[in-house]
């Protein structure tokens, strides 16, 4: 079977934003998407990430949760408190691995976890859906 994300797409509308205080971890994010043509954006911490958002709302935030100055937990809190932001989909990308933090991360607003360290067919197949998921939307409005 082939994968989901190995389909022919037009990946270029999209916007998405990879947030993680660890650059390497942002490196190995930008290398699995890679293949990808949507425009993928950086930042190394909370605070960042919101600032980011309000420049260009993206489509879709890869998030880590153990971040200096704010920490994931409370990125999606803010972005989900806000109708600006609150459809953005957001997976979470995490070390955290605890029933509690999984579900603390859904009960906040996220729209998946994924946790670290991460496996790249699982990436992408997530990336893929939560577009395709983005997409939908915007042909129903």
């Amino acid at each position: 079977m082939t994968p989901l994300y190995a389909q022919d797409h037009d990946y270029s509308q999209f916007n998405v934003l990879a947030v993680d205080d660890i650059p390497i971890n942002l490196l190995l994010v930008q290398k699995m998407l890679g293949r990808f043509n949507f425009t993928l954006r950086t930042a190394s911490n909370g605070q960042l990430a919101l600032e980011a958002v309000a420049q260009q709302k993206p489509d879709l935030i890869l998030l880590d949760l153990l971040m200096p100055v704010l920490d994931g937990f409370e990125v999606i809190k803010r972005l989900r408190a806000d109708p600006a932001t609150a459809d953005i989909q957001i997976v979470i990308l995490s070390a955290l691995n605890s029933n509690e933090d999984i579900v603390k991360g859904f009960n906040v607003g996220a729209n998946d976890f994924i946790m670290k360290p991460i496996i790249m067919e699982k990436l992408l197949t997530c990336v893929v859906t939560q577009l395709q998921l983005v997409e939908a939307r915007k042909k129903a409005k």
